[in-house]
């Protein structure tokens, strides 16, 4: 994976913003609900940069897969919290596009590398 890969750095700028929307959550004294979509935001990210040294290319599939996973979760805890109004609309739909746009790379990158490891 390129060092300034445009999933690396959305993946990146996706953090930065769930940790944000996790401060303003804990100053309304939600704290359940911070801590989830905190952890499965920032992982995203995390094992994106994780694959940057996989050691096989199975294994690089193996942690963008799992990064989707908790990409895909994310996307749950974004919804549950626009749902129980803890998150404005408008917040919302720029934190889920971010979400499904990161989704929508990483089932992209998986595709090609399983399709690059079959050829």
């Amino acid at each position: 994976m390129k060092k300034n890969s445009p999933l690396r750095d959305k993946s990146y700028l996706f953090a930065i913003k769930i940790v944000e929307l996790t401060r303003e959550l804990q100053n309304m004294k939600e704290f359940v609900l911070s801590r989830q979509v905190l952890r499965s935001g920032t992982s995203v990210g995390a094992l994106i940069r994780e694959a940057e040294f996989a050691q096989s290319k199975a294994d690089f599939i193996h942690k963008m897969s799992i990064s989707l996973k908790e990409a895909n979760e994310t996307d749950y805890w974004l919804n549950l919290l626009f749902d129980t109004d803890y998150l404005a609309e408008i917040k919302f739909d720029q934190l889920s596009k971010q979400c499904n746009e990161l989704i929508a790379m990483l089932v992209s990158t998986i595709k090609t590398t399983k399709a690059n490891l079959n050829s």
